[in-house]
């Protein structure tokens, strides 16, 4: 086995619950401003998946004052304190960027019961 599967086996979290584009998640992300640290919630609908292992990310998606906001992180970040899944979503794709051009009704995402 290479040095490089192995140190990025190391880095891997292992609390980062199963989650799908068009699931609603709040990311719970560290940030530091000045010598203190504080922990900011971000809430949105996530749009993709993209990469592999150590170099996953997933991009989410709101809407802060009537302007869409997307944030992309990486899935095993030490920067992300936690994830929560708020709701499953019902889609037949694997990215969602059509949901950029729809906006209020037309934009929900049918729920997963």
């Amino acid at each position: 086995m290479d040095i490089i599967s192995v140190l990025e086996r190391e880095q891997l979290r292992n609390d980062i619950p199963t989650f799908r584009p068009g699931d609603t998640v709040r990311v719970y992300v560290k940030v530091v401003e000045g010598s203190r640290e504080r922990i900011q919630a971000y809430e949105g609908v996530v749009i993709t998946r993209k990469g592999g292992g150590l170099r996953e990310n997933f991009t989410v998606r709101r809407i802060s004052y009537n302007v869409g906001v997307e944030r992309t992180f990486p899935v095993h970040s030490p920067r992300i304190d936690k994830i929560e899944v708020l709701r499953r979503g019902i889609v037949r794709r694997a990215k969602l960027y059509y949901l950029r051009n729809l906006t209020g009704k037309a934009a929900r995402i049918k729920e997963k019961r």
